[in-house]
């Protein structure tokens, strides 16, 4: 990472609120935050890798990410990590990674891809694991939005509000079975976008009503059905 791209980060990182109260403030919060996203990009996984990590650095780089003591230890991260508002973090990672990769635009359809997944190490012994809904660029292959699953509701539901989170016109929206919904598609269309939804034999009611529809429009395409 260049000096340049590594200070535009820090910029970045500063501008999330800081959710801890002023007393006992030992680390200031721009600098843990990029130590999280260096070390998770350099392949920490977990608090413990990250602060071993740290450990092995040289002393003047983490007075460059702002450390003005000997780096915190993994019960920092953690218990900053769960008073952190993942949106206005997720918002300074993306604008810092939108701007790193410089991508031209083009004339070509964006396609975006919407899966979810089951947080690894989430599973408490009365709370259920952490489900996570992700909108994940298939270009550069970075996450651009990702929203938790409530444990009452679906990711169908989640779904229409992550799409609040994107911009829609000249983006394909792709995903699986679970997303083929009327109030969905009508949501992505409405935005200028498009939407590609796979069904197959597993949902075979599903996969019969869209058939029909395909055979009674002259007009209609499928792929799996070349004229």
């Amino acid at each position: 990472m260049d000096s340049a791209r590594a200070g535009d980060l820090l910029a970045c990182l500063a501008q999330v609120p800081d959710p801890r109260g002023r007393k006992g403030l030992r680390h200031p919060l721009k600098a843990m935050l990029t130590a999280a996203v260096c070390g998770f990009l350099c392949g920490c996984r977990g608090w413990v890798g990250l602060a071993e990590w740290l450990d092995d650095l040289p002393l003047d780089v983490c007075h460059w990410m702002g450390f003005k003591r000997w780096p915190p230890k993994q019960d920092c991260f953690r218990d900053l990590f769960l008073k952190l508002d993942p949106t206005e973090f997720e918002h300074a990672v993306r604008v810092w990674m939108t701007e790193c990769l410089g991508l031209e635009e083009d004339q070509s359809l964006r396609a975006v891809s919407f899966d979810g997944k089951t947080l690894r190490g989430s599973l408490r012994q009365f709370t259920p694991a952490v489900h996570l809904l992700a909108a994940v660029d298939h270009q550069t292959g970075c996450v651009l939005s990702q929203m938790r699953v409530p444990n009452e509701t679906n990711e169908h539901k989640t779904a229409l509000e992550l799409l609040k989170n994107l911009v829609l016109k000249g983006t394909v929206i792709v995903g699986d079975a679970a997303f083929c919904q009327r109030d969905l598609s009508e949501a992505i269309v409405a935005e200028g976008g498009d939407y590609f939804f796979a069904v197959k034999e597993n949902q075979p009611g599903l996969l019969q009503d869209i058939s029909h529809e395909f055979a009674a429009s002259p007009a209609a395409f499928s792929p799996l059905c070349p004229a």
